[in-house]
């Protein structure tokens, strides 16, 4: 059964009205997270205009602001698992769950109220066991849905509409201008929060939509650094379509029966992982590193090195008894594992077969190709 507390929560009141009034009526079933969220975001509203108010008060150069660290990677290919080892890293700020919440309150109502809020925080992400404590850095997505910047969980929130917000908050409707400008306008703005909330600290900030954004990221952080993982293809499209399979149940407010979610994952990788490495190719060698989660996994403290030495981070050996001591404390976690049908993998492979040859990646061993 869905949580009452619906992202949306987190929104202004006109930002969901206009949500609903854009997408159609939510189901009779969702009602209930309709109204609780349209009620909260009433609570709200006074609080977040006055930190609204205050924040426009004190306004902050985004010079001030120190150039952050993106964690890039097509969904499931292990961000969440990088993003949170280097999060252990005291240098690194990041998006609590609080913020991610509650990102127009995160400087007044967050800090008045954070352990009653942490109570009702879930205790793993839906889609995996992965836990969610105060700590766990949070990607940008759902703040920025919540903000009203295009985003593709509006797809999530409102189904029948899900191709047209993917194609919004992935691709900006083909590099529509006054997408890019309003993406930009919250982007800064959440990220100041985030700033200010935790200041001095480097920004760490992981989003798979980013993967196909770079360029677009340097014309705000000229100086960003970024940080891709790959992960096998084969186990890419498979645990992406169990991503979508298990979040759309706690986050859907219409039906979601009949979503082509395979022909948009199939249809949307390529051309994130072009503009990837399109992006990428001029980037100088202290800007822009690549790991292999298998290697990530095999040897962390390795490819962890590996990221600070390239991107001239400092701290690596100041913080390898954080990092261990975080990698010790998952130890015996168990990944999803998958089958594959034949049908299946041929998908897979007329689409993605540069990139499955580009790293030199095959069927995974634990399956086969007749394994139903």
């Amino acid at each position: 059964m869905a949580s009452l507390f619906h992202p949306l929560c987190g929104s202004s009141p006109s930002n969901l009205l206009k949500l609903i009034a854009n997408n159609g009526a939510p189901s009779l079933q969702r009602l209930p997270q309709v109204g609780f969220a349209l009620t909260i975001s009433l609570a709200l509203w006074p609080f977040s205009t006055m930190e609204r108010a205050l924040t426009a008060l004190t306004p902050r150069q985004i010079d001030s602001i120190k150039n952050p660290v993106f964690i890039v990677g097509y969904w499931r290919s292990g961000t969440t698992h990088l993003h949170n080892v280097l999060s252990k890293a005291p240098e690194f700020s990041y998006i609590s769950p609080l913020a991610s919440g509650l990102p127009w309150n995160v400087l007044g109502i967050v800090r008045l109220f954070r352990p009653l809020l942490e109570k009702a925080l879930p205790e793993d992400r839906h889609v995996d066991q992965v836990a969610v404590n105060p700590d766990s850095p949070q990607e940008d997505s759902i703040p920025l849905a919540s903000m009203g910047a295009a985003s593709y969980y509006h797809g999530l929130y409102f189904p029948k509409h899900f191709q047209k917000h993917f194609q919004r908050g992935v691709f900006f409707d083909g590099d529509d201008p006054q997408l890019i400008k309003q993406w930009q306008h919250y982007h800064v703005y959440l990220l100041d929060k985030v700033s200010r909330e935790q200041p001095g600290k480097q920004l760490l900030i992981k989003n798979p939509v980013y993967t196909g954004q770079i360029q677009k990221l340097r014309q705000i952080w000229p100086q960003a650094k970024f940080i891709h993982i790959y992960r096998n293809p084969y186990v890419v499209f498979r645990s992406t379509n169990h991503f979508f399979s298990q979040i759309l149940p706690e986050l859907a407010l219409q039906n979601y029966e009949d979503l082509p979610i395979n022909d948009l994952i199939l249809e949307s990788y390529p051309p994130m992982m072009q503009a990837l490495q399109r992006d990428s190719a001029d980037l100088p060698n202290d800007s822009f590193v690549e790991i292999r989660f298998e290697d990530f996994l095999s040897n962390p403290l390795q490819e962890l090195e590996k990221i600070y030495s390239q991107l001239e981070l400092s701290g690596f050996a100041e913080n390898r008894d954080r990092f261990e001591k975080y990698l010790s404390s998952i130890q015996g976690y168990q990944k999803n594992s998958y089958s594959f049908q034949p049908e299946m993998l041929k998908l897979i492979e007329s689409h993605w077969q540069p990139f499955i040859e580009q790293w030199n990646y095959e069927v995974p061993s634990n399956t086969s190709r007749l394994k139903y």
